[in-house]
């Protein structure tokens, strides 16, 4: 469960493939969050070329009128009545810090894991189409949450190393890797040790997120970073396979020498995957 919200069903299964730690599985079956948490790769941050600007958000995506903003809010309404793309007589209720309000402009809209932290984490990578849709994720439910206006400025762009919520922690680390898994995002070393320690003193699993489709910008080479593809020059985004890796003119990768051997299997064990 994300917070005060209810995870949707996922209706197409998804196939989580040869990822490290986690055995192919269906999206939507239960694992736990640290074996989430070991799958995702393990990287230094990015540091440089962030703007907001590059994350269109509050779009209307599905184009029914409404914006990411107003589909949260109705979304997470606690009551009230729905009119259009507004909520009438509405409660909301901030998971973060225990707050109710029946006046949503106190509630600002939070991206689980915060756009700068994304571009770290390999959303430099995504072109325009990627980054925007994972602004405005609304189908996946532990993407975005309304809270507080102070509780989220107080969180800024911090990850679970330097800030964590009053309440849920627990539901709150498992979101986090939780979307960071679906969008195939790295964790530091000081960002894995951080949620490894709050994860073992959580219980449940949770549902495997659905993994997004990831589109790569025509200039992704990471600057003075001559890792990647000597095919394409530009990094993997983490496939869910090597054949897609290699379809999209990805690999080969060796064992020591390239950090995208780790992401695979290398089911003949001869020190090179994605051949």
């Amino acid at each position: 469960m994300k917070f005060s919200r209810t995870i949707l069903g996922v209706v197409v299964a998804v196939i989580v493939a040869g990822l490290p730690g986690v055995s192919p599985v269906a999206a939507n079956s239960k694992v736990s969050p640290i074996r989430l948490l070991n799958a995702l790769p393990v990287s230094s941050e990015m540091g440089a070329g962030y703007s907001r600007e590059l994350f269109r958000h509050w779009s209307d995506l599905d184009r029914d009128g409404c914006d990411t903003r107003e589909e949260v809010l109705i979304e997470e309404r606690v009551t009230g009545a729905v009119q259009g793309c507004r909520v009438i007589n509405g409660t909301w209720f901030s998971s973060f810090d225990g707050v109710t309000t029946n006046n949503p402009t106190n509630f600002d809209i939070d991206h689980f894991v915060p756009l700068k932290e994304a571009w770290d984490s390999g959303a430099w990578r995504w072109n325009a189409n990627t980054r925007e849709r994972f602004a405005n994720d609304l189908a996946y439910p532990r993407s975005l949450i309304a809270v507080t206006a102070s509780s989220n400025r107080s969180k800024s762009d911090r990850d679970p190393t330097d800030w964590l919520p009053k309440r849920q922690k627990c539901e709150y680390a498992k979101s986090w890797v939780a979307v960071k898994f679906r969008w195939r995002l790295s964790v530091d070393t000081r960002e894995k040790s951080a949620l490894t320690q709050i994860l073992r003193n959580c219980s449940g699993k949770i549902a495997t997120p659905p993994l997004a489709s990831i589109g790569i910008g025509s200039a992704s080479t990471k600057p003075n970073d001559s890792a990647g593809s000597a095919s394409t020059g530009k990094n993997d985004p983490r496939f869910a396979t090597c054949g897609e890796a290699i379809a999209a003119g990805f690999g080969p990768y060796q064992r020591g020498k390239d950090p995208e051997y780790d992401w695979y299997i290398d089911r003949d064990s001869d020190g090179a995957v994605c051949e």
